[in-house]
């Protein structure tokens, strides 16, 4: 079914010598830190609470865990890593059995289930048994609501939902569930004087976010936005599937994300949203909002189909946040969403994909940043998060997880200093799902 093909799965060491052995060394601390999380009950499964850190999901939880032991097992073969990896992967199945789960990517069964396809060549899984067609069915069934009334975005909606099923094509109901990602995505599709986009309603938002935002807004953040829908489509189209109806919104949403430029000068090139009077934002640098991840997300689409001129579009926006002052970039922790590790592995990501030598060191300043934000005897590994507190309030946290937490600073850190593909970065979509 996979038409498409397109160069992006080269991959070589970014750090060397004494900085690659301080990464590893983070990475095994990391590793040590999960090995002593306790392990949930059921019970506890139960009446978790969901959302970025519930306990089976893939963001902040069991699955998470499973994709960095996998990974380290992928570096170093014969440490038991894979057990580790099989045990968590274990542990979130059976508590997403045992809780109501939402069908989301990055805290519902979706993750899990992607989790569980991205690891069978990792973990050298059986390949006849496949786990993930009652969640195939599932998430086709959940599909066909219409007119669709959830998020479009890759977190918790449409987007996320089209990255699972890329992850399982070529099965006719993979490509059913993505026939129906498109049609839900025409359905919420919202034509502006600068191209197609989605509209975020107020009751999507954080009660927060709702205050200062009544009337929603346009979202330019790969995570939540238009730039993640982007990225899926185009590898939609690459697939072969419902291209007639795909690429129409493709070409139009690339064509309105670049209509939404800001002036030159600004901290960003792109706001975080967009609302009806036009009122804008400069973001910060980082994968969630911001530059870097829309440079990804763009580069991505350009390649799927082949349209040099997004690229080019793609390469200028990463080497210029590449270059932006460390003092306007907002970043105060380590996190692979928004922090020090997470802009260092979306250059490396560039770099690797175009050869640009400017964005390779600056990739190597970023992980230097991150390396220096460990602090011994904390956290998970030395790391701990600014993040929101269970008072409402931000502070410094001991965070696991994948998206905020320690195990995706290890995930980027093993990534620099080896030379194994993280092809695990396909989930945020800044690298193809497809290869």
């Amino acid at each position: 079914m996979v038409e498409g093909t397109y160069s992006f799965r080269t991959w070589d060491a970014l750090l060397a010598g004494e900085e690659a052995e301080r990464a590893l060394a983070a990475v095994d601390a990391i590793a040590a830190s999960l090995a002593a999380l306790p392990r949930p009950t059921t019970a506890e499964a139960e009446t978790a609470q969901y959302g970025a850190l519930s306990i089976p999901s893939f963001a902040g939880g069991h699955a998470g865990y499973a994709l960095f032991y996998a990974c380290l097992h992928q570096h170093r073969p014969d440490e038991g890593f894979d057990e580790q990896a099989l045990a968590h992967l274990d542990l979130a199945i059976q508590l997403l059995s045992s809780a109501q789960t939402l069908p989301n990517l990055y805290s519902g069964f979706t993750g899990v289930a992607w989790t569980v396809e991205h690891l069978k060549d990792l973990l050298d899984l059986d390949q006849d048994d496949d786990l993930n067609a009652d969640i195939d069915q599932a998430l086709y069934e959940h599909l066909g609501q219409s007119p669709w009334q959830r998020p479009y975005d890759l977190i918790s909606g449409l987007a996320g939902y089209g990255v699972y099923a890329l992850k399982r094509l070529p099965r006719p109901l993979a490509v059913k569930c993505l026939e129906r990602v498109v049609d839900r995505l025409a359905e919420l599709a919202v034509e502006r004087p600068e191209g197609v986009t989605w509209h975020t309603p107020a009751d999507h938002l954080w009660p927060e976010t709702r205050k200062d935002f009544p009337d929603g807004y346009y979202n330019l953040g790969v995570a939540h936005g238009v730039p993640g829908v982007v990225a899926v489509l185009a590898q939609i189209c690459a697939a072969g599937v419902a291209r007639a109806k795909a690429q129409p919104l493709l070409e139009g949403a690339v064509s309105w994300i670049l209509g939404q430029r800001l002036e030159r000068g600004d901290d960003s090139a792109f706001p975080y949203q967009v609302t009806n009077d036009g009122a804008t934002k400069t973001a910060r640098a980082a994968w969630c909002y911001g530059d870097p991840g829309i440079a990804c997300a763009l580069l991505v689409a350009a390649r799927a189909i082949g349209e040099p001129a997004w690229e080019n579009e793609a390469i200028e926006l990463a080497r210029l946040s590449a270059t932006r002052p460390q003092s306007t970039t907002r970043i105060v922790d380590a996190c692979l969403c928004h922090g020090a590790v997470g802009l260092g592995h979306l250059l490396n990501r560039c770099h690797q994909a175009t050869g640009d030598e400017l964005l390779g060191e600056r990739a190597r300043f970023w992980l230097r940043e991150a390396l220096k934000l460990r602090r011994s005897g904390e956290g998970f590994g030395g790391y701990i998060a600014w993040d929101l507190g269970a008072g409402g309030e931000m502070e410094w946290l001991a965070v696991p997880g994948f998206l905020t937490g320690a195990t995706g600073v290890g995930l980027a850190l093993l990534a620099a200093a080896t030379s194994h593909d993280p092809r695990w970065d396909e989930v945020l979509l800044v690298s193809p799902v497809l290869s």
